[in-house]
């Protein structure tokens, strides 16, 4: 299990109702490629984020697969429609199986 992984989410303070907003993630993850060595000369083994999904009420938003080339603590922005007032979920996904998870609530005037 990687240690210190944080998920960090930035959402705009208020929208109205059917509004399009700007939703940004960062997460703090090494992204190991799997192409690189270690002192010994041994390949440390691949260990990155490879899938990042966000649902808005049950709703997917979004869903990426990533690929060994993204960097470390690999930061996502992208547009999301809020209909109405609700919770954000946002999922990663790293090649050990791990799971970070981090909820957002949003308010619509």
């Amino acid at each position: 299990m990687m240690t210190d992984v944080r998920p960090r989410i930035r959402l705009p303070r208020s929208a109205s109702a059917g509004d399009s907003i700007t939703v940004k993630t960062l997460i703090n993850h090494d992204m190991e490629t799997g192409q690189r060595r270690n002192s010994a000369g041994e390949t440390i083994p691949r260990q990155i984020i490879n899938r990042f999904t966000c649902e808005f009420n049950g709703v997917m938003v979004i869903d990426v697969a990533m690929e060994p080339a993204i960097s470390a603590n690999p930061y996502m922005e992208f547009e999301a429609v809020v209909p109405e007032s609700g919770e954000f979920v946002f999922t990663w996904y790293d090649d050990n199986g791990e799971v970070y998870t981090a909820t957002e609530a949003f308010e619509v005037s």
